[in-house]
């Protein structure tokens, strides 16, 4: 079975109704809500919790971790990054969702400062699939349209993403790579940008969509571990 980590800050919902009223049980909790599968096992972890509930037994224990933050990247312990870091370069699939592109880890991963532009002006967003073809985007059709989010504008300092899966359009005139891939030693990174704690976002049936197909896109690989260090030869010198 199939084993996902949900993380989230939950600094939002403790702190705005407007956020507790869109997610009474946690953007973390909706999100793990619509995974849950017979075939996928979902548990969520959070900021305040011992080690951010990302202890040693649930990280090794994890196949995909869905992280979610805002206003306390910095409260992150960087040793806990490492360990997250760690497990991805040996195959944990990794999904970053909107405001997580400044998450520590997500710039540790990227090498760079991952800023962009933002406005919270009520914008339309309109996500263009740019790859069709890609199974993170199965069964969605042109575009998804969401009527209100918050607007991420580029320049985005990220590297050039491996795939770019989805164009964003704001009804501001920003445009913004919201779908982008990324493999980081065995595993595999999907950064998706819809997501801000004031819209019913993870609410959207397409936006659920598009993160259940992550999760199974950027699922472990079964394969033979590359041995490292010195080597004898195969052949006689």
């Amino acid at each position: 079975m199939l084993q996902v980590t949900v993380w989230n800050e939950n600094r939002h919902e403790q702190k705005n109704p407007v956020v507790s009223e869109i997610y009474p049980e946690g953007i973390h909790g909706t999100i793990a809500g619509f995974l849950k599968t017979d075939q996928v096992q979902v548990k969520t972890a959070t900021l305040d919790e011992p080690e951010h509930g990302l202890t040693e037994e649930v990280l090794s224990s994890t196949d995909v971790l869905i992280w979610w933050g805002h206003l306390a990247h910095d409260e992150v312990d960087d040793a806990i990054v490492e360990k997250v870091k760690q497990r991805v370069l040996e195959g944990m699939g990794l999904i970053v969702l909107h405001s997580g592109h400044f998450s520590k880890i997500f710039k540790t991963l990227m090498g760079t400062t991952c800023d962009l532009k933002w406005r919270e002006a009520n914008d339309k967003e309109r996500l263009w699939i740019i790859d069709p073809s890609h199974p993170i985007v199965e069964g969605i059709g042109e575009y998804i349209e969401l009527e209100e989010e918050e607007m991420y504008g580029e320049h985005f300092d990220i590297p050039a993403p491996e795939q770019l899966i989805m164009m964003s359009w704001f009804s501001g005139g920003e445009v913004f790579r919201s779908g982008c891939t990324y493999q980081r030693g065995k595993g595999k990174v999907f950064y998706f940008r819809p997501g801000h704690e004031t819209y019913p976002t993870y609410h959207n049936e397409e936006i659920q969509k598009v993160i259940k197909n992550a999760v199974q896109w950027a699922k472990p690989t079964d394969r033979n571990m590359p041995v490292y260090g010195n080597a004898k030869p195969l052949e006689k010198i």
